[in-house]
Parts: C-alpha cells; sequence; structure tokens
C-alpha cells in the first residue's frame, strides 16, 4: 500500500493503475468507511481512499479543531482491507495560501444540512471536486448516511461533466440501529443510549407509510413524535423530502421519499435517513 502525502506524487503513482475506485474520508475510519472500500475492490482492479479533514466544510463554530483522528489506525485498517493508495495530503497541498475558487452547487443544497450548515456544501463540492481532478478515479464510493451528500455530488459529477461514476453504499449500522459516524466518538455513556432513537423515529415512520399514509407532514409529525420519546433529542428538522429534489412533499408520489434527520444529543449533532422507493 502507497501511502502518499503530495498532488504530484499522486499523480504520477495514478498513472501505474488501470480501473480505480475512490473512497473519500476523513479519516478515524469504522465499518461504513470499509464497507466502501470493499465495494471499490470488488468493482475495479484498483482501490485508492482518501483521508482529509476538510476545513472548508466546516463553519466557525463547528468541531474542526475536535474532530477525531487517528492516521495510523486508518492505515492499518486501510492495509488490512488491500487498499493500493492512500492520499493523505496537508491542508496547505490541498488549499494553497492564495487558494481562491470554489464549487457552488444550486438548487440540492439548500435546504436541509444546506440550510443548517450554510457553508458545508460548499466546502464538500469543492474537495471532492478537487480529489476527483488529482486521482482520476473511474468510481468514487460515498455512502447513504450522508444522503444529500450524495445527491450533491452526483450533480456536480453530472453538471460539470466529471467522468467519474458516483456510487452509494448502504448504511453500515450497529446492532442496535444507530448508524455508524466519526462523531458516535463523542458520545457519553448516556447519551450512546439515547442515541438510537434516530433509527427508531425513521424505522417507525417507514412502518406507517408502509401501512399507507402518504401525507408528508403526518410523517414528518411521527418522526418529531418519536424524537420527543427522548429527551436527550434536540432535533434541528425532520424532513420527508422528494429523494430527486429534496423539497418537502405534500403527499408522497411516485418517487417514494427520503426521511431524514438530524439530532442533537448534548454537543453531538447526529444525522440519519431512510430512503423509501416505489
Amino acid at each position: 500500500m502507497e501511502v502518499i502525502e503530495t498532488i504530484d506524487a499522486l499523480r504520477k503513482a495514478r498513472a501505474r493503475f488501470g480501473q480505480l475506485g475512490l473512497v473519500p474520508t476523513m479519516g478515524y475510519l469504522h465499518e461504513g468507511h470499509l464497507s466502501l472500500v470493499r465495494l471499490a475492490r470488488a468493482d475495479c482492479t484498483a482501490t485508492a481512499a482518501s483521508i482529509f479533514v476538510n476545513p472548508t466544510q466546516f463553519s466557525p463554530h463547528e468541531d474542526l479543531s475536535r474532530y477525531p483522528r487517528d492516521l495510523e489506525r486508518d492505515l492499518s485498517l486501510l492495509r488490512a482491507e488491500g487498499v493500493d493508495l492512500v492520499f493523505v495530503p496537508s491542508v496547505a497541498e490541498m488549499y494553497p495560501e492564495d487558494f481562491a475558487t470554489y464549487v457552488e452547487v444550486g438548487g440540492v443544497t439548500e435546504m436541509l444540512e444546506g440550510a443548517a450548515r450554510p457553508v458545508h456544501f460548499r466546502g464538500v463540492a469543492t474537495i471532492v471536486c478537487k480529489l476527483f481532478t488529482i486521482i482520476q478515479p473511474d468510481r468514487a464510493y460515498f455512502g447513504q448516511k450522508d444522503a444529500q451528500q450524495t445527491i450533491v455530488v452526483r450533480k456536480m459529477a453530472r453538471d460539470l461533466n466529471l467522468p467519474v461514476e458516483v456510487v452509494v453504499g448502504p448504511t453500515v449500522r450497529e446492532p442496535d440501529g444507530l448508524a455508524m459516524s466519526s462523531r458516535n466518538a463523542y458520545l457519553t455513556s448516556e447519551q450512546r443510549e439515547a442515541a438510537p432513537v434516530l433509527y427508531q423515529a425513521l424505522t417507525t415512520t417507514q412502518r406507517r407509510y408502509a401501512n399507507g399514509e402518504r401525507d408528508g407532514e403526518a410523517l414528518r409529525a411521527t418522526l418529531r413524535d418519536v424524537l420527543a420519546s427522548e429527551p436527550l433529542a434536540e432535533p434541528e428538522y425532520v424532513s420527508a423530502a422528494d429523494p430527486l429534489t429534496l423539497r418537502e412533499l405534500d403527499i408522497i408520489g411516485s418517487n417514494g421519499v427520503l426521511l431524514s434527520l438530524a439530532v442533537r444529543i448534548g454537543l453531538t449533532r447526529l444525522i440519519d435517513n431512510i430512503l423509501i422507493e416505489t
């Protein structure tokens, strides 16, 4: 496994490989990331991962400085999975002092995470576009847990005619349903016991849909009601939206519905979703 820190060295190494699958990460890897690595290995002749805590997707009040990091552990996990290349650039390598160009994706960035975190998707789109340009993967792998991110990245790749297929892997969960996330490490034991309420809210609402409910506000009310049963849960938003446009739905139609939510438990902000397809 080659561990590469500079763009020039990465481009030289890339030339030695044919079909390449890329798993972009911010590190502190868990089974969700590794499941994407396995998808990439199954699909492609070579596999790359990137580890970069991207400062441009964090607002000033967010958790950039305390975001969990453990590079040696991450590299050990990737080595065990048979990854061929790992790109671990510095902030200065990706954003030199005179950097002034950003990628803005319209429409699908304006609600949900975009409304709650105004600079977030500009930072995500910029760093993913840079990684696609530098590494030139044939396929790139993202997790369904960050549903809005996958929609944004697919739109960016399509709008900019980037020659990469964006593949979305399923959300990987703990036995009690909590979606795996690097931020779960922030939770105290009491908060960790409360955190599965996100998945409980989603699955309860999914069952209501399966029983015939098609009113969007009724589904959002179910999400809110289940979250209200947990005193530690402080919802930022609940959503029953069109899976393509992310606009809130009055009536669920032929596109199905993306149920999603963002909840603070203590100081930790958790997100989760379930996609219901028709």
